[in-house]
């Protein structure tokens, strides 16, 4: 006997259909026939146009993406059990993935934890949130008390969670911008400053989690960062887009002889500063900061014949849709050009790309056209992704984002 359904339904296109019998969570407005009337971030079964079950997820009724679908389990109740399990789930993967670097890693990741729109990261005990689509948003003080409690299994003792919901994306889903510390009440005391140290890799750096990039820091490139200290031993190192200085200091404890760091924003170059003192790494000695256009600086290099022999490339996402990627790729093939023509013979240079947009085909066809125009050719030392706190779902490629090379140009 089937079970009697008890949220309302919608009909979905057979697009849809394929598309969640593959693994995807997302129905878009566009792929629903007919639905029930439902409350905005509620819950909804979804059916194929033969009455199939597919799944059940949160609906968001000013958003493209009108479903994101929590689980295909008809037994499922979702009830506040169900969200703590999630939850467990993706600390423990941390916790195994992670070994001892999880005290400062991303614990919740979107859909890649079956938690759609819900994301978390942990800063020495700071917990940083987004909230990106409205059912997360509608249900977040019960999803914030059950991360606290599983945190502190874990042995961590919280010290506040800050909410980051500056971003765009909010509004698409009919929600405001925000950002700030979360009132738990008066039996939750959260830090007055939203400055907090951490260490990542042996280097300790001030993390913004109030007005930093993202959270407060790029977490995703923690094990990427390594892979530069590996070859940095005695080499003059320019790091571009240098934020606040993560690759720089990396390679500096690999042992390189001098790291030029260089960013655009004055702001981050401050910060930069900050954690080379921070570090005890002398300005200037070992380490000297640029304010500059990395598109402008690299051939004003070129013709000073500067002598580094490894290059990092750690631009910003060039793109954030599918309208821009063709002057996006031009922006990569330029500063990819660029590095390769300064670097001699034998030089390294690394690369990277965080645009899920820019796919890793065009990424590599885009470095091949570069070489070829530069002269040379390039010998592959690594290719990396994301660190495993930000996993990757086969089935959703919006969660493959971030590509790293490592290459000698010869």
């Amino acid at each position: 006997m089937k079970k009697q359904r008890i949220f309302p339904s919608a009909i979905v296109t057979k697009k849809a259909e394929i598309s969640i019998k593959s693994g995807h969570p997302w129905v878009y407005d566009t792929e629903i026939i007919s639905s029930d009337e439902c409350g905005n971030g509620e819950l909804i079964d979804v059916f194929s146009q033969k009455r199939t079950y597919l799944g059940t997820g949160l609906i968001s009724v000013k958003s493209k993406i009108r479903i994101r679908l929590l689980s295909d389990n008809t037994n499922e109740a979702f009830t506040d059990e169900f969200f703590s399990r999630r939850i467990k789930y993706a600390l423990d993967y941390r916790r195994t993935v992670m070994a001892d670097d999880y005290k400062c890693c991303r614990l919740i990741f979107g859909e890649a934890d079956g938690l759609p729109g819900f994301t978390a990261d942990l800063y020495d005990g700071i917990i940083v949130t987004q909230m990106l689509s409205f059912g997360m948003e509608k249900r977040k003080e019960m999803l914030y008390g059950l991360l606290i409690n599983r945190v502190k299994e874990f042995g961590i003792e919280p010290k506040g969670i800050f909410e980051r919901n500056d971003v765009a994306i909010r509004e698409l889903e009919g929600l405001e911008q925000n950002k700030g510390w979360y009132d738990f009440g008066p039996s939750f005391q959260h830090p007055e400053s939203p400055v907090v140290t951490i260490c990542e890799n042996g280097v300790n750096y001030y993390v913004n989690v109030e007005n930093g990039q993202k959270t407060g820091f790029f977490l995703d490139q923690k094990y990427n960062r390594l892979a530069v200290a590996k070859i940095s031993s005695g080499k003059k190192v320019l790091d571009c887009f240098t934020h606040t200085g993560s690759f720089a200091f990396n390679a500096l404890r690999g042992g390189a002889e001098h790291v030029t760091a260089v960013d655009v924003s004055s702001a981050a170059i401050d910060i930069a500063k900050a954690n080379a003192t921070l570090n005890s790494y002398e300005i200037n000695t070992k380490i000297d900061f640029v304010c500059a256009d990395v598109f402008d600086l690299l051939p004003e290099l070129a013709e000073k014949k500067s002598d580094y022999d490894f290059i990092i490339l750690d631009p910003p996402a060039f793109t954030k849709s599918r309208k821009t990627i063709g002057s996006a790729e031009r922006g990569y093939k330029e500063i990819n050009y660029r590095a390769m023509k300064l670097l001699p013979r034998g030089g390294y240079l690394a690369t990277c790309s965080c645009s899920h947009f820019m796919e890793n085909e065009m990424f590599i066809k885009m470095l091949l056209d570069a070489a070829c125009d530069a002269n040379v050719k390039l010998k592959l030392i690594e290719s990396r992704r994301q660190s495993p706190d930000h996993p990757v779902l086969l089935n959703v490629p919006e969660t493959d984002y971030l590509k790293f090379y490592l290459f000698q140009v010869v």
